[in-house]
């Protein structure tokens, strides 16, 4: 039998629009993968000639999930540019919403984008609930809300939804699928902890919007500081953050922690296997001081899986191409010299991607001319492999509790396992943060902003803001002439993730983790999704859209077996 494609499009419990095409032989392994982000991001050309201190409330736009990150990193950019240095207690709020950000973002990562792909929401109707109570308990002494009595109650809400048809989420999976490897007691487990994460998310919306002002699009940030004094100087403000803070760490720690042990155990052998592992190139910046010495994660460069060699971090090496991208400009650049002018090349006549050209509107950043997975997995396996008092005695105790080794956090379930890992590390350690912001006001230190005079400012300039933020690297670029924006660029998370393939045809991290997997049913690709989710896709921020005469741009119809 001759090689065949599937397509998967759109990639669905995603942000943003992502298609997924993939080849495979006639044993069902995937010997060539193409991914393409689906929309158009204009934002850098909509900040041209634009005032340098509006560019925070323009660029959090870029999405609706990561504003905080965005509207900081293009803050940041702009006093890196002006050389403006932050007072350290704007410095700490800003680090206390980011890290709260982490967390927040990482456990509806797991429960509500990606753990349908390992649960099987249909089996847990099959579970005992005093036997799946008891499976709770294997994980954690006293696991989160796993009475017999409260699983009955889970597994009776689960069942009156399939009787009267009211699945909606749940309703178009592949429920049966013979990848799936949780017993049902197992699944009602995971079930319980789904619907109380979500509590649990809209609880960390509220500690985020305590110094953010709200989220969304948060409006507490501004060009050499932040707004939020009256709530720094309010105790009860803080001790309302440090309270949702405290509740979500017995979340993490006896729900999140343990259901990833659990799936750990269940699918250890795709883990041994490799299954989803990609080039083993890793990047991390670093950064999130706290104290007098400490920093919560690690800056590095690792090549293939060399985890003994790690080389400096240095911005002067990323270049983003487009050779393969929907952009006029092929040639490699550094992002200060960046070009985003639209060159669409449409799609073959059966609509399948021309994937020998051009085949998606996400770009290809390199460092020193290769690929680089970030994110968790990049910062945990650094931090490890480094030695970091913050980082690696998290990594250690969870290795000793799974029997996984350095390289296996380096595939699909693995990455989920960095992530719930630096959960608890954002988690424990954001309580440090706070109590550096109260012993500087106890001091009488109650600054927020470094005063400057804008017309006293070069009216040329050029600067950066790069930060690790939940879904890896993020990095903004401005240049500025005539005191207005003549040139902005951001390389975010997923464009590096998500990467088509370079000139010289090697593949992004997604492509890349996708060859050699094998689909038990090419007809329902849950393998494909759960290799793509696991690095938790952020389209909106690789790509965005706007016609301004208010235009179709596409239409998307939506396959039914496909729909989680």
């Amino acid at each position: 039998m001759a090689s065949r494609k599937i397509v998967i499009d759109p990639i669905t419990r995603i942000e943003g629009h992502l298609r997924i095409e993939v080849e495979v032989d006639e044993n069902n392994v995937v010997t060539e993968a193409w991914a393409s982000g689906q929309l158009f991001r204009g934002i850098e050309m909509i900040l041209k000639g634009r005032d340098p201190r509006d560019v925070g409330l323009i660029a959090q736009r870029i999405c609706g999930v990561c504003t905080n990150v965005h509207y900081r990193a293009s803050i940041s950019a702009v006093e890196d540019a002006y050389n403006i240095a932050l007072p350290k207690n704007a410095e700490i709020i800003r680090d206390l919403v980011t890290l709260a950000l982490f967390v927040q973002d990482h456990i509806v990562h797991y429960y509500h984008l990606h753990s349908l792909d390992y649960v099987d929401v249909v089996s847990a109707l099959e579970a005992t609930p005093e036997k799946a109570s008891q499976v709770a308990k294997a994980y954690h002494e006293h696991p989160y809300l796993s009475s017999a009595e409260h699983l009955k109650s889970v597994q009776e809400k689960l069942d009156s939804f399939v009787k009267a048809g009211r699945l909606g989420l749940f309703a178009n999976g592949y429920w049966g699928h013979s990848s799936y490897k949780f017993t049902p007691e197992e699944n009602l487990v995971h079930m319980s902890h789904y619907l109380e994460a979500l509590n649990i998310q809209r609880e960390m919306s509220k500690a985020i919007a305590i110094f953010a002002g709200k989220t969304p699009h948060p409006q507490n940030l501004v060009v050499g500081g932040v707004t939020s004094v009256a709530d720094m100087l309010n105790p009860q403000r803080l001790n309302d953050f440090m309270f949702i803070l405290k509740e979500t760490r017995d979340f993490i720690e006896r729900a999140y922690i343990p259901d990833i042990k659990m799936a750990v155990k269940a699918y250890k052998h795709e883990i041994k296997s490799g299954f989803g592992r990609g080039s083993g190139n890793f990047m991390a910046v670093g950064g999130y001081s706290f104290g007098k010495s400490e920093q919560l994660f690690e800056g590095g460069v690792i090549y293939a899986h060399d985890f003994k060699t790690i080389d400096d971090f240095d911005e002067a090496y990323i270049t983003e191409e487009a050779s393969r991208s929907w952009y006029e400009q092929d040639a490699p650049l550094s992002p200060y010299d960046g070009e985003t002018t639209p060159f669409y090349t449409d799609l073959n006549d059966d609509g399948s991607l021309k994937t020998e050209g051009k085949y998606s509107w996400v770009k290809a950043p390199r460092y020193k001319g290769r690929p680089m997975e970030v994110g968790p997995v990049a910062r945990m396996i650094m931090g490890y492999s480094k030695g970091s008092k913050t980082i690696k005695p998290y990594m250690q105790n969870f290795m000793d509790a799974t029997g996984l080794e350095l390289v296996d956090f380096s595939t699909t379930l693995g990455r989920n396992a960095a992530r719930a890992v630096e959960s608890q590390v954002c988690c424990d350690h954001i309580f440090d943060f706070c109590s550096e912001l109260i012993e500087n006001i106890k001091y009488y230190d109650e600054e927020t902003w470094t005063k400057y005079v804008f017309e006293a400012l070069p009216s040329e300039s050029k600067g950066r803001g790069i930060f690790e933020v939940p879904r890896g690297v993020l990095s903004h670029f401005v240049c500025i002439e005539d005191a207005k924006i003549s040139n902005y660029q951001a390389v975010v998370p997923t464009t590096w993730n998500a990467s088509p393939k370079d000139a010289s045809g090697i593949r992004g991290p997604y492509e890349e983790s996708l060859i050699g997997i094998t689909l038990a049913d090419p007809s329902n690709p849950l393998e494909v999704l759960r290799v793509v989710h696991s690095f938790d896709p952020c389209l909106a921020c690789a790509v965005h859209v706007m016609d301004i005469k208010g235009n179709d741009i596409g239409q998307y119809k939506i396959n039914a077996s496909c729909a989680i």
